[in-house]
């Protein structure tokens, strides 16, 4: 049984080890919740990195989420040799009253990618492709609405649309990479149209689900909403940069640079409540 108790420092030093198109923890993240964020963030990293990184076989991969499976429901048993995720982890849990179900569908998505990758499965439609969504993205948005204190029904809804947005948006912006490795997500069912065309298609989708959830910047208080806007602002410009490649997005993977982020956030200055009033969820 591990007891250490991990300070703030600690949590908020554990590993970032991916760069990311949009904020984690930044600056205008509220600074009491950094430390909860960032022990959630290093949490989903490693088992994402389990998912996707190395050349292990799909059963050991399958078998480390398991693993970590059994430190996030057994927080007395956490072996320790993951103590420095599951002990910051747990403390933020019983500190918020985290829903672990949540966390626990985050290594539900991860088991379904690589299971996915090993049999070459692909999605038949866009509804099998937004249910895996609810495992891989929405968590993340509820967990952090939980954060904020903030749970009524249209909020989440809203959050919802916009995580499912951004999976989508990272989706497309990865296809170069992610079919080559036997990742497949473009759903089955518009596999006939022209490329041009599908990719079109599937950035007007995205675009729309992200208008349905853009209200939320008004409803998160504070140094969050501002936080939201440039997730959501991140998010609408990596999709302009899909769509201006077409179909050479199969093979270039568009990336944000430093001169997308003086445009993101005169966008994000720029959101008003009207914008969004006709675009409820």
């Amino acid at each position: 049984m591990l007891t250490h108790q991990a300070s703030p420092k600690e949590v908020q030093a554990l590993p970032m080890t991916h760069p990311e198109n949009f904020p984690v923890a930044s600056i205008l993240c509220p600074p009491h919740l950094r430390p909860a964020i960032a022990a959630i963030y290093a949490f989903a990293r490693a088992a994402d990195d389990i998912a996707d990184e190395g050349d292990l076989s799909s059963e050991e991969r399958l078998r480390l989420l398991k693993a970590f499976r059994e430190d996030l429901l057994a927080p007395t048993l956490v072996s320790s040799d993951r103590a420095n995720i599951f002990l910051p982890l747990h403390q933020v849990i019983a500190q918020y009253g985290l829903p672990v179900g949540l966390l626990d569908n985050l290594l539900k998505a991860f088991e379904q990618d690589v299971q996915a990758s090993a049999q070459g499965t692909q999605y038949p439609n866009m509804e099998a492709l937004l249910g895996y969504c609810q495992l891989s993205a929405n968590p993340v948005g509820r967990l952090m609405l939980h954060l904020y204190g903030i749970n009524d029904a249209q909020a989440l809804l809203r959050s919802d649309a916009i995580c499912s947005a951004l999976q989508l948006i990272n989706f497309w912006q990865d296809l170069s990479e992610d079919i080559p490795r036997g990742r497949f997500y473009l759903p089955i069912d518009k596999g006939h149209k022209e490329v041009a065309v599908l990719v079109e298609e599937l950035c007007e989708h995205a675009y729309q689900l992200m208008m349905q959830g853009a209200h939320l910047v008004h409803q998160v208080p504070g140094r969050a909403g501002w936080e939201l806007r440039l997730v959501v602002q991140g998010g609408l410009r990596i999709l302009e940069k899909v769509r201006s490649l077409g179909p050479e997005v199969l093979n270039k993977r568009p990336r944000l640079r430093a001169w997308d982020f003086p445009m993101m956030l005169w966008r994000a200055l720029c959101m008003r409540p009207r914008q969004w009033e006709n675009q409820q969820p």
